[in-house]
């Protein structure tokens, strides 16, 4: 309870916060994502936003962080843009800047110099204030130069809303559609855009933000590393395996983020399956050496 009182006291003095709140996008989701106690509800709108949860968060776990940041496999420069327009209908920006910020967060993890840490800042700051400031706006070009010299990269990076506006009209169509041709659903345009995007995109924010937040707090350290990433359970859950974050930290090159068949990697099965069918290749594991470190520091 004093951890939330000292998050609460701090969140709402510091003037720099409070400007944050009042400026961002962000806030005007959350204020928007209200609307769905508005528009009722139908089955099919909770199937549409589970479809546009599992989808995107994929798009971000594999395409964002496991391909655009850590390059840990190689795919087509069609699948690539692929992933790059899905994961940016997610409304977290563009691969490129997404890429540069989780790279410049790894070489400096957990230091004075790590925009969105908990440890050196506060874990409101690290789960969503970060991202809400205008500071970190910017594209990091010199972290990025492999991904900068694809000019569809740089277009979704620059007209990032676009990906967004697709997701929404292809939602309000298909339940303008669906209200037309399947009454008895009892769904429409603005239901489908409520819970297929506000919702769902409200819910692809947080558990991901999780990731920043959660995992340098709670959780178990398999590794001695220069920071306080953590192993937790239930962020892989949520997130489909990025909540191993200690063993993503002690070996961030690798594909598959859960070392044992019972650590969760939704996200590597999903990977697994591209691969046999030819979508992406060169997928990259941990090396042998780290299951024997594994296996040593847990004697």
């Amino acid at each position: 309870m004093q951890t939330l009182k000292h998050m609460l006291v701090h969140l709402f003095r510091d003037t720099d916060n409070r400007l944050i709140m009042a400026s961002s996008p962000i806030v005007l989701m959350h204020i928007l994502s209200l609307g769905v106690f508005f528009v009722g509800f139908s089955w099919v709108a909770l199937a549409i936003a589970l479809l546009t949860y599992v989808t995107r968060v994929f798009a971000l776990t594999a395409g964002y962080h496991r391909y655009f940041s850590h390059r840990s496999f190689k795919t087509s420069r069609s699948f690539q843009f692929v992933l790059a327009w899905v994961g940016a209908s997610s409304a977290q920006l563009g691969p490129m800047w997404w890429a540069a910020n989780h790279r410049h967060h790894h070489q400096h993890s957990d230091q004075p110099e790590d925009i969105h840490s908990p440890v050196t800042k506060n874990l409101f700051w690290a789960h969503i204030g970060w991202v809400m400031c205008r500071a970190y706006s910017a594209i990091q070009f010199d972290r990025i130069k492999d991904l900068s010299k694809f000019p569809e990269l740089r277009f979704i990076d620059r007209f990032h809303i676009l990906p967004v506006i697709s997701l929404i009209g292809t939602l309000f169509a298909l339940g303008v559609a669906l209200q037309h041709f399947a009454p008895q659903l009892g769904t429409n345009g603005l239901q489908m855009v409520m819970w297929g995007f506000f919702v769902s995109t409200i819910a692809v924010y947080h558990v991901t933000f999780c990731v920043n937040s959660v995992t340098h707090v709670v959780g178990k350290k398999r590794f001695k590393t220069n920071d306080e990433s953590r192993n937790s359970f239930w962020v892989a859950l949520l997130t489909f395996g990025e909540g191993w974050h200690n063993n993503h930290h002690r070996w961030p090159l690798s594909a598959r983020q859960g070392m044992y068949w019972w650590e969760f990697d939704l996200t590597y099965s999903f990977l697994k399956a591209l691969e046999k069918i030819g979508l992406i290749w060169d997928v990259k594991v941990y090396p042998k050496q780290l299951y024997t470190e594994a296996e040593q520091s847990a004697n």
